[in-house]
């Protein structure tokens, strides 16, 4: 479905972000990871990416709050690849917290890797993406873009203004063949969620078993877990030539949550 085309998933290191980077590689699209880790493990995976599926695949450290680095990682992108196709913005962290006690560091922290670094690798290959005519942009927002958790301010809004990025980039793109999409994953088992078990268990005083079920899935009408497969499937499909017609949605894939 993507051979020849290339893509930069960010926060691509673990999580959601490894399964669609992985996703594209296995579909034949060159890809670079981005994210923080352990510097042989981050290579390891880098590496047997490339032997499973023969496409180039190539790694950068940018810290997605630094537009600086920001930027260069797309010039990074095309000095590997000669293009950039897709870019998939993914890497997020999370604060939990109640708002009378939200750390002021915090909220910079999360608006700026959950929302401004999407704008700036936006802002960095659109030109190239308008003079080729074509392109593909995913952002990974959540089902908190579409409603709202206690404690969770910044998180909200950051996914919130995601997804209003997300239109605004789809209606100006439009005409130049390029596609601008939003995905909404439910809860996904993966190790920011880990996180988030811990810090809401401390925030509401409860376990964690709790936690999952009463505070994580007590909305997810199927009561699992989203899987990462199914996300990156979704994403394989909006990159594709199949996904030409679909842009400025914000796709729930959320078990039904948000619909409670």
């Amino acid at each position: 479905m993507l051979k020849q085309k290339s893509a930069i998933v960010t926060g691509s290191t673990s999580g959601i972000g490894l399964g669609i980077a992985r996703a594209f590689a296995e579909q034949g699209a060159d890809v670079m990871l981005n994210g923080f880790g352990n510097a042989q493990e981050i290579e390891f995976t880098r590496a047997e990416l490339q032997r499973q599926f023969g496409v180039k695949v190539r790694y950068s450290s940018a810290d997605m709050s630094q537009p600086a680095q920001i930027r260069a990682l797309a010039e990074m992108a095309r000095a590997e690849f000669g293009k950039v196709d897709i870019i998939v913005n993914n890497a997020g962290i999370q604060h939990v917290a109640p708002i009378d006690t939200f750390p002021d560091e915090k909220w910079d922290a999360v608006l700026a890797i959950n929302l401004s670094s999407a704008f700036h690798l936006i802002k960095a290959v659109a030109p190239e993406m308008k003079s080729r005519r074509c392109g593909r942009i995913v952002n990974i927002a959540s089902a908190h873009g579409l409603t709202a958790s206690p404690f969770k301010s910044a998180y909200v809004a950051a996914k919130h203004g995601l997804i209003g990025l997300s239109k605004t980039v789809a209606i100006e793109l439009a005409e130049y063949g390029v596609t601008c999409n939003t995905i909404c994953p439910g809860y996904v088992k993966t190790p920011l969620v880990d996180k988030q078990i811990a810090d809401q268990a401390r925030a509401h005083g409860i376990s964690e078993a709790d936690v999952v079920r009463d505070v994580m899935l007590v909305h997810q009408a199927r009561k699992e877990f989203v899987r990462v497969e199914e996300l990156a499937a979704l994403a394989v499909f909006l990159c594709s030539d199949a996904g030409a017609s679909m842009t400025a949605g914000a796709i729930a894939m959320d078990g039904g949550w948000t619909q409670h």
